[in-house]
C-alpha cells in the first residue's frame, strides 16, 4: 500500500515501532500505551502518536494499542507481508556478518542469495546460503529475489548495482560509501558507518 505525503522520518521509524512492539510480546504484552512503547524505541510518546495519526486511528483511549493490530497495521504500511526475499552481493567480512545476522526476520526478511567474485569463497555455505559466482546475478528475477544488499568495495559499487537492476532488482541497500545511481523506479538506502561515527563525537563533551 502506498501513502502520500508521508515525511521520510515517519516511514524511517515505523520499523523501530515495529521491533519494539514484538519485544513487547515476547514478554506477554497483549497492549501498549503510546508512554510504554517509547520507552521501548526512545522516541517521544506525542511523535509516535502523531506518526501514527497519518495512517488511521490504531488506539484505543485509556487502553493504548493492541500490539498484534498494530504490529499488522505496520507491516502492511510497510508491505512487509507476505516476507520479501533478498540477495546479497560481497561476502567479506561485512557480508559475511549480515548473511549471520538473524534480526531480518522480525521485519519477514530472509536473505535467500549471495554472491562474490572470490573463488575461494564460492561454494562456500554461510548458515543456509551457498555463495554464488557474481556471474550469476541475472538468475535474481526467476527467483523472485527483487530486494539487493551490496557489500562490496567502493571502486565496484556502481558495476554491481547496474548488474542488479538488469536483473530486475527494484530496491538496494547499499553499504559501500560509494553514492551509486539508479533509474529512478529503483531504491536505494545508503548506510555508511564512517559518516555516522564521524557525528558521534559532536555529542561527547571535551575533556
Amino acid at each position: 500500500m502506498r501513502y502520500s505525503k508521508i515525511p521520510n522520518e515517519t516511514i524511517r521509524r515505523l520499523p523501530i515501532y515495529l521491533r519494539g512492539l514484538a519485544m513487547l510480546a515476547q514478554q506477554g504484552e497483549r497492549s501498549v500505551s503510546s508512554g510504554k512503547l517509547a520507552d521501548f524505541v526512545s522516541v517521544p510518546p506525542f511523535q509516535i502518536r502523531k506518526d501514527f495519526s497519518y495512517f488511521g486511528d490504531f488506539g484505543t483511549r485509556g487502553v493504548g494499542y493492541d500490539i498484534a493490530n498494530l504490529s499488522r497495521q505496520i507491516k502492511k504500511i510497510l508491505n512487509l507481508e507476505p516476507g520479501h526475499k533478498a540477495a546479497l552481493v560481497g561476502v567479506g567480512n561485512l557480508g559475511s556478518a549480515v548473511l549471520a545476522y538473524s534480526g531480518f526476520r522480525i521485519y519477514g526478511f530472509e536473505v535467500e542469495a549471495a554472491f562474490d567474485n572470490d573463488p575461494a569463497k564460492i561454494g562456500k555455505k554461510i548458515g543456509r546460503v551457498s555463495v554464488e559466482d557474481i556471474s550469476k546475478i541475472n538468475t535474481l528475477a526467476r527467483r523472485g529475489i527483487m530486494m539487493a544488499i551490496i557489500a562490496v568495495p567502493e571502486q565496484t559499487a556502481q558495476q554491481v548495482a547496474d548488474s542488479l537492476v538488469a536483473a530486475g532488482v527494484k530496491g538496494i541497500l547499499n553499504f559501500s560509501p560509494k553514492r551509486i545511481t539508479v533509474p529512478k523506479k529503483v531504491k536505494v538506502i545508503t548506510i555508511d558507518f564512517a559518516t555516522d561515527l564521524a557525528r558521534l563525537p559532536y555529542y561527547i563533551p571535551s575533556s
